[in-house]
């Protein structure tokens, strides 16, 4: 039987101790376990906002001068939280940016693992082609390329086009999952007539023998103007949550799920004037604003925003949004992995 010593050994002892066990590439659990099992989230990722239209937008339209779509093969500039820079994410999970394809441009067919979203911010009249597919874009449109579907970019029309690529790029990283491939041509070849997966899928129904082919939603662009027909709907039929405002997820309209497995997204409206009661939740978010002006508390800090602005909630900050005029947000975030892995947990601060 092994007597216990209640004597711990001195400073240098354990230091020596700790040399000796590290060169066996071991390391000992109790001088990190308040680390790696913290009572609560304590993420390393920062509140932030990129200013559109004051700064950001400039820098964007110069990489047009910097290099063409062609050599870039996606012309982006990354929206790399201050918390984690040099890891190109804007939470730990997820990646984030402002994507630029100038008129005539195109951004060659490609695929890769990694689920992606489109986020229009600003352009009208390019297209972006999934499976054989066109969809035309224009601001506040949310376009899906999930996870090793065929996908390109043009640019027809007579103006800049941009918009934010939301993708789980960190995520995919972390299990050493990431594969990519180059189309033999720059662009895939238009096998059906644009709105036919809308037409579909997006009418609750589905052709009788369908069978799903992968997690994400067969519906791959999701209108602006539909979306704001449902939030004014919602609006009109009841007081808003008061958390949330009127907030929808969009959804896979064949199983009611998230649109992606690994990245979910929502869009809500708030009244001009309403202040949303404290709330955090596990899934770090990312917010583009669509239309309004107003101020966010993230974790303390402040964050005053307007359209086309971009900014970062981390996991568990609390956050509570103003609205100073009518105001619709949309975000995305990694909430389907915490849900589908039983890590998800929100709460909801009931102010006294």
């Amino acid at each position: 039987m092994i007597e216990r010593d209640n004597n711990a050994a001195p400073a240098s002892d354990r230091a020596t101790y700790y040399a000796r066990i590290g060169a066996e590439n071991l390391t000992p659990l109790w001088e990190t376990l308040h680390l790696v099992v913290p009572p609560q989230p304590n993420s390393p990722v920062l509140p932030a906002k990129w200013d559109y239209d004051g700064v950001v937008r400039k820098l964007v339209m110069e990489a047009g001068g910097v290099i063409s779509a062609e050599e870039a093969e996606r012309r982006v500039l990354i929206l790399e939280n201050p918390g984690l820079r040099g890891r190109g994410s804007v939470t730990q999970s997820l990646y984030a940016g402002l994507q630029l394809i100038l008129p005539g441009e195109v951004a060659r067919a490609h695929r890769h693992t990694q689920s992606a979203l489109r986020f229009i911010v600003e352009g009208h009249g390019a297209y972006t082609a999934v499976g054989g597919e066109h969809t035309i874009m224009s601001p506040g449109d949310l376009i899906l390329t999930p996870g090793w579907q065929w996908h390109d970019h043009g640019n027809e029309s007579d103006g800049p086009m941009v918009w934010m690529d939301g993708l789980d790029i960190p995520l995919v990283q972390f299990f050493d999952a990431g594969f990519a491939e180059a189309a033999n041509a720059t662009s895939q070849s238009v096998v059906r007539p644009s709105g036919t997966a809308n037409m579909k899928f997006g009418s609750n129904l589905v052709p009788v023998d369908w069978q799903p082919s992968g997690k994400a939603s067969p519906v791959f662009s999701y209108p602006y103007a539909r979306t704001r027909e449902v939030l004014d709907a919602m609006q009109r039929s009841g007081a808003p949550d008061p958390f949330h405002g009127y907030k929808m997820r969009f959804i896979n309209p064949t199983t009611g799920s998230h649109v992606m497995p690994t990245i979910g997204a929502f869009v809500q409206k708030l009244d001009a004037g309403m202040t949303t009661s404290p709330y955090r939740s596990t899934d770090g978010t990312i917010f583009s604003v669509v239309e309004g002006t107003g101020v966010s508390n993230i974790g303390g800090t402040t964050i005053t925003w307007k359209p086309r602005d971009i900014f970062v909630a981390p996991s568990w900050a609390i956050q509570s949004h103003r609205a100073d005029t009518e105001a619709v947000l949309f975000s995305y975030s990694d909430r389907p992995v915490h849900e589908a892995l039983g890590l998800w947990r929100e709460e909801r601060i009931v102010r006294s």
